[in-house]
């Protein structure tokens, strides 16, 4: 669990939150038809930029990932190949077939080593696979931009709906201020909406993939250099630059 992310949508809704309710009551920020139009508007221009099926995946990549801490440590891969390089110089690549893993990817990767394909294969495959994820996480970040850009803008277009309307009742001077802060809570939840919610998922969503992509090209380079017989030793120097350079010394010290 991603608790930081968690504790951050909750701290920054709870904290405006109480901004609005410090001199108000929650019924004065509640207006029913002004939250169905941006909400349904901004779900009706989301679905014209992108397929409903893109939608969905893209709320349970982004609740998936953003509300889960599954991104491996760089320095556990790392380790954790140069074992695998390690039983590989001992035993040929069929020694891999004892090994256990909870990384998806690199389960993978072991896979194909061991059904016997050349190293260009291997590679191939894996480079496809990485870039069909990023892929996925690239157009799930864009599902999120595009609502944090769409709700502001439909919130304003509900804004020059109610002036509209409000101009219809000048001749009430006792309605222009209702209706004046009616007409303003639409872009005061289309900002909510992208300020709190849509935008910061897509950037978590962008750091999480950056994560996830890092440590896929270290398999990568891992599993290619295990299958061409390359040293451990060797294999975790060239490993070393996807960690930080504390990490990177921790990392050579081990070797001795």
């Amino acid at each position: 669990m991603d608790i930081l992310t968690l504790v951050g949508l909750i701290a920054g809704i709870l904290i405006v939150t109480l901004a609005m309710l410090a001199n108000a009551s929650v019924i004065t920020f509640m207006n029913l038809p002004g939250l169905a139009l941006v909400l349904g508007g901004t779900f009706a221009v989301t679905l014209i930029k992108f397929r409903l099926k893109t939608v969905a995946s893209a709320f349970r990549l982004a609740f998936g990932a953003a509300f889960t801490d599954r991104t491996d440590n760089p320095v556990d891969l790392v380790r954790e190949v140069e074992a695998l390089a390690r039983i590989v110089r001992k035993d040929g690549i069929l020694g891999l077939e004892r090994h256990e893993t909870k990384n998806l990817f690199l389960r993978k990767s072991v896979s194909l080593c061991v059904d016997g394909h050349p190293p260009e294969f291997v590679e191939e495959a894996l480079l496809e696979d990485m870039q069909q994820t990023m892929e996925r996480h690239e157009v799930a970040e864009r599902v999120f931009r595009g609502i944090g850009e769409s709700s502001p803008a439909i919130g304003m277009l509900g804004t020059l709906v109610g002036l509209v309307q409000m101009l219809n009742v000048l001749d009430d001077p006792s309605s222009i201020g209702p209706a004046m802060a009616i007409a303003l809570l639409t872009t005061l939840y289309g900002a909510f909406i992208a300020q709190l919610i849509a935008l910061p998922l897509a950037d978590k969503l962008q750091l999480k993939a950056q994560d996830e992509r890092r440590n896929m090209a270290l398999i990568v380079t891992s599993i290619t250099n295990i299958m061409r017989g390359q040293n451990p030793r060797v294999i975790t120097e060239l490993l070393s630059v996807y960690v930080t350079p504390e990490q990177r010394t921790g990392l050579l010290k081990d070797q001795g």
